[in-house]
């Protein structure tokens, strides 16, 4: 049984000490980080996240760089002690494919740090600042009989002053900013009527809160709810009164390693590592019973039973995530026909096929159908989550498979929707009309799988498609779905650089810049953003930073498209040369050759002159002579089809 302050949905590590004893026995580096993260995927407590992070930090200065994670550098800034807090949160970056580089502030010293800018803060050059205020330090002294108007003035005052803050870190930081909700600890003076009354302890802070988050979302400010996760789980469990007399910790130890979640999965979210796809065993998952033994009419499932109410309600959260964007997919050993009448013949079904990616019921290796799903949707093995009610099936899948989810499934149906809940898999910083659409697209590719098969060849399955190529700059209405696709995509991605809004506002405005986006629509749907190109101008050439396109429209020519549209507004601004990066990853294999195919021809890069000088050594340059430049035919047409 785990403790109630670790996250519940890891699995629990079952010999630790043999688990730590194999690091010393890893042969180099990377082998130890590789243990290092296997051991990370389980359940820690406050001592072994420590001590696996002192592990980690030695293994990263020999290997600062590890293949396939991203490294998010994260100032802390706070009214209270965070020390303690930062091995666990580094430990669940590892879960979640970050590597997490830390600057901790100086205590108290948060307003010092974000205004000076030469402090050590700005020297540190973050991606990420947290900003974690405790409840007396933000308190708000009002008065007990102060007028609702009063209040109100006197939060504002103060949520103006976090504003200022917020926009200094963006601006002269260029980083995203996390502020954290502030837990209402304010002692209560009248009982329940405490909330009733404005002027109240804790009826100006919850006040406050709800200012702050409200600003937050004008701001674009990302939340880590603290004050959600710890009036949920009990102050108590959250918050020592003697730590915090001691050494000024709000957030007490043992409750560290699930505070490191919170702070992870952010991480990941602004990273685009966020799950992509929920993919569903059957018997005993979404109904109680084996519908091949039992028959569809004995399925546990809907009214009459706690447990058949249990597997409704996980039912009716699945569906939610599929209109939120997250593809659904089944991974069962049945027989197909056996599976799909369950869905079509039970009366009390909420799930219907049509809500699935994916259906794969047969009686092969859930490892092996879950390759092909991934496949099928288009999508890496870590965008997806298996949720599956057998422990052997789990084990299997996190063996052969270690970079799927795979949570920890309780007994109780009653308790699916709050595992998956809480292990915050499809954590989000930002959601658009893209996200939401994104399940129907897959439904769409299906159909566009289909013509394809009845397609004659491929220009002629191309020709057919209709498509049509919208392309804008980056304005307010685009610049969060670019945002995502840039921090996210990895494999269509001749560099997978990262960036945040307030950086990619300011090169969208340089003078000479460009900074397109590119939406890609066909007979059967719109496929949402799928594109973006950005170049910088310098001097008489512009030099490719970004150019990247969702994997979900290969082989339609779209790249070919964008080149062109880039080429054209060159010659337009009297641009004789454009150059290209390509800094080779573990994943964007497949663009090596891009620039050449599209016309490009390579350079030696000079790593010792700029701008070539900051290139890793395996990069390569590319170059186009605008004047020369012929445009690549393909079967899209730019503009409203």
């Amino acid at each position: 049984m785990s403790s109630p302050n670790l996250p519940a949905w890891l699995p629990v590590l079952a010999d630790a000490d043999a688990a730590f004893g194999a690091l010393k026995a890893a042969p180099d580096p990377a082998a130890r980080f590789q243990q290092i993260a296997r051991i990370a995927d389980h359940q820690l407590d406050f001592m072994q996240a420590g001590k696996l992070d002192r592990q980690l930090e030695r293994t990263l200065a020999e290997l600062p760089e590890p293949a396939g994670y991203d490294t998010v550098r994260v100032a802390w800034l706070g009214s209270s002690t965070l020390d303690h807090l930062v091995p666990s949160a580094r430990i669940a970056g590892l879960r979640r494919g970050v590597v997490m580089r830390s600057y901790v502030a100086p205590y108290g010293q948060y307003r010092q740090e974000i205004l000076d800018p030469a402090s050590e803060l700005a020297r540190f050059r973050p991606h990420v600042v947290l900003l974690c205020l405790d409840p007396e330090h933000a308190a708000i002294e009002t008065g007990l009989g102060a007028a609702r108007g009063d209040v109100e003035a006197a939060v504002q005052a103060h949520v103006a002053e976090l504003r200022r803050l917020w926009q200094r870190a963006a601006d002269q930081l260029g980083c995203a900013v996390i502020q954290e909700t502030i837990p209402n600890l304010a002692p209560v003076l009248f009982g329940s009527y405490d909330r009733a009354l404005p002027g109240s302890p804790a009826a100006v802070l919850d006040r406050l809160n709800r200012a702050m988050i409200d600003a937050a979302a004008e701001d674009r400010v990302l939340l880590l709810d603290l004050a959600g996760w710890s009036a949920r789980l009990g102050h108590d469990a959250w918050f020592d009164r003697v730590r915090w007399l001691q050494a000024k910790q709000l957030v007490a130890p043992p409750i560290a390693p699930l505070y490191g979640e919170l702070v992870a999965r952010l991480l990941a979210a602004l990273r685009g590592r966020a799950r992509k796809c929920l993919v569903l065993d059957l018997d005993n998952t979404l109904w109680g019973g084996v519908v091949g033994d039992d028959g569809v009419d004995r399925l546990v499932l809907g009214h009459g039973t706690a447990a058949g109410e249990g597997f409704a309600a996980f039912q009716h959260h699945a569906r939610r995530l599929k209109d939120a964007g997250i593809v659904l997919a089944v991974c069962s050993k049945n027989d197909r026909a056996v599976a799909e009448a369950a869905f079509t013949q039970h009366p009390e079904m909420v799930l219907k096929l049509d809500d699935f990616g994916v259906f794969v019921a047969n009686w092969t290796d859930k490892a092996g159908n879950l390759r092909k799903i991934a496949e099928a949707l288009n999508l890496g093995l870590d965008a997806l989550v298996f949720f599956d009610d057998n422990p052997a099936e789990r084990a299997l899948v996190r063996a052969e498979l270690p970079m799927v989810a795979v949570p920890e499934v309780p007994a109780d149906p009653a308790y699916y929707v709050r595992t998956l809940e809480d292990a915050g898999y499809f954590e989000v910083v930002s959601l658009t009309g893209d996200d939401l659409a994104r399940a129907r697209s897959y439904q769409d590719n299906g159909r566009r799988a289909q013509a394809l098969e009845a397609a004659t060849d491929m220009d002629s399955f191309l020709a057919g498609l209709g498509m049509s190529l919208q392309i804008g700059g980056v304005d307010p209405h685009s610049i969060v779905r670019v945002t995502q696709l840039i921090n996210k995509t990895n494999q269509f991605n001749v560099t997978t650089r990262r960036t945040t809004e307030a950086e990619l506002r300011a090169f969208a405005a340089e003078p000479g810049n460009v900074a397109l986006h590119f939406r890609l629509l066909d007979r059967f749907g719109d496929n949402g953003l799928v594109g973006v190109l950005l170049a910088r101008a310098t001097g008489d050439r512009l030099v490719v930073d970004t150019l990247l396109m969702s994997c979900r429209v290969l082989g339609r020519g779209v790249e070919l498209a964008m080149i062109n549209e880039l080429v054209a507004r060159a010659a337009a601004a009297g641009v004789t040369e454009i150059l290209g990066d390509y800094i080779p990853t573990a994943k964007n294999a497949m663009v090596a050759d891009l620039f050449g195919r599209l016309g490009f021809t390579r350079v030696e890069p000079a790593h010792g002159s700029p701008p070539e000088a900051t290139l890793p050594r395996a990069a390569s340059r590319w170059r186009l002579d605008v004047r020369a430049f012929t445009r690549h035919p393909n079967f899209i047409a730019v503009g409203d089809p």
